[in-house]
């Protein structure tokens, strides 16, 4: 357990700015995630939610403002240092090993050692597909269960903070309520989550807190039931109504 209250914040963002080459893709980025529970980050397309997760985990530098993890800055770690204190990120592109299977793919995510095969019991509960092919190349597999191999991947050890973008992009509706059951049982453990999601329907029915991205910047920060409950602010911040997503 952190040393820190549990009223602070587990995530913050002050003022991050970051460029990709001559682009300007965040713009003084403050962001607030709570310690415990699911934060969503919301957003058009090109608004900068990918780029605000790759920045977390120092696949790209902040070019200014910081980036408090637990207390620390962590905006000029090495990516691999950031993992380390207990940060996991599942990438939109569901990167796994194609070459390896699945056992071997969690394996490899394992840093603490051998697999926890009571962990890998719990993760089989929500991905059942996970254990039907524990010893297939994990690039054979459909891409709804590559996903499931990334998620998995990334809880195969506890985690402070999970970062996922985009989990449901073109999944099947059982697959969603799979990863729906997953992501309810995480909340109830000591991994807090920042999810960037398209899916409204999926993140309603998580999302304790919600953030909205525009050009770059948060213009909204706020509890979940807020947002569901007000179509006018719905409408103000994404130009139309969240349930027309659904």
């Amino acid at each position: 357990m952190s040393e820190h209250s549990a009223s602070e914040p587990l995530l913050t963002l002050t003022g991050v700015h970051t460029h990709i080459g001559e682009y300007h893709i965040l713009q003084g980025v403050d962001l607030v995630v709570p310690r415990g529970g699911l934060s969503v980050l919301l957003g058009r397309n090109g608004a900068g939610k990918t780029t605000t997760l790759r920045t977390i985990m120092g696949l790209w530098r902040a070019s200014a403002g910081s980036v408090t993890f637990d207390g620390r800055d962590i905006s000029k770690l090495a990516t691999p240092d950031i993992a380390q204190l207990g940060i996991a990120y599942v990438p939109e592109s569901m990167a796994v090993f194609s070459e390896l299977t699945v056992r071997e793919n969690l394996l490899l995510a394992a840093r603490n050692g051998p697999l926890d095969d009571a962990r890998v019991d719990w993760i089989f509960g929500f991905f059942p597909a996970l254990k039907k092919f524990w010893h297939y190349p994990a690039g054979n597999l459909s891409g709804g269960q590559k996903q499931m191999v990334a998620i998995a991947r990334a809880i195969v050890e506890p985690r402070k903070l999970l970062l996922v973008d985009e989990p449901t992009k073109g999944l099947a509706p059982a697959i969603i309520q799979s990863l729906i059951a997953a992501f309810r049982e995480l909340k109830d453990t000591d991994t807090t989550i920042l999810l960037v999601e398209q899916n409204f329907s999926f993140v309603k029915s998580l999302g304790d807190a919600v953030a909205v991205m525009d050009d770059g910047a948060i213009v909204h920060a706020g509890a979940m039931r807020e947002l569901v409950e007000d179509l006018d602010l719905q409408q103000r911040l994404l130009g139309l109504s969240l349930d027309s997503h659904q």
